[in-house]
């Protein structure tokens, strides 16, 4: 067994955090436990384990070939779960949503999601993930156009002194 960090960010040696559960040897006891292993999943291209670890419906839609070409042309840098909803070992459904992180071809991305888990036959399934958008940005002065006045005083219009 391997004492490397995990994948999933956790802080934990991949020994003792997602390999168990990766390779069989126990089963996730949260949905936030079936996030983690599988972020670690796409991290060591276990595409086995992402389609096990899916509901029905996710498995009639899945694509193991695409997965895995995403998997090994991806850099995995880490995993962030940023809120749980249920999901605990008592419930039967939860939400988790995290912020994974990786590199295709040198540019770093992003990928927030909102993921749903129910507890089928006693075992934590991924059902559906939506994409969190960020938020919108407010302005907190009024915009100005590019014919207005410069808004920094020199008279000029916005587009022949600040705006350039």
């Amino acid at each position: 067994m391997s004492e490397t960090l995990c994948t999933c960010g956790s802080g934990k040696a991949f020994a003792h955090c997602c390999e168990p559960i990766l390779n069989s040897a126990r089963k996730p006891a949260t949905a936030a436990e079936l996030m983690r292993a599988r972020y670690s999943a796409y991290a060591t291209c276990n595409i086995d384990f992402l389609y096990a670890s899916a509901g029905a419906e996710v498995q009639a839609d899945f694509d193991a070939e695409s997965s895995r070409r995403w998997a090994e042309g991806s850099d995995w840098k880490g995993m962030e779960i940023v809120a749980t909803e249920k999901g605990s070992e008592q419930d039967d459904e939860g939400l988790v949503e995290f912020i994974a992180r990786y590199s295709v071809n040198g540019t770093d991305f992003e990928h927030h999601e909102r993921s749903y888990f129910q507890r089928i036959d006693g075992e934590w399934k991924f059902i559906d993930g939506e994409l969190v958008k960020p938020e919108p940005i407010v302005r907190e002065s009024p915009k100005v156009g590019r014919n207005d006045p410069c808004p920094c005083g020199s008279g000029k219009k916005y587009k022949k002194c600040c705006g350039k």
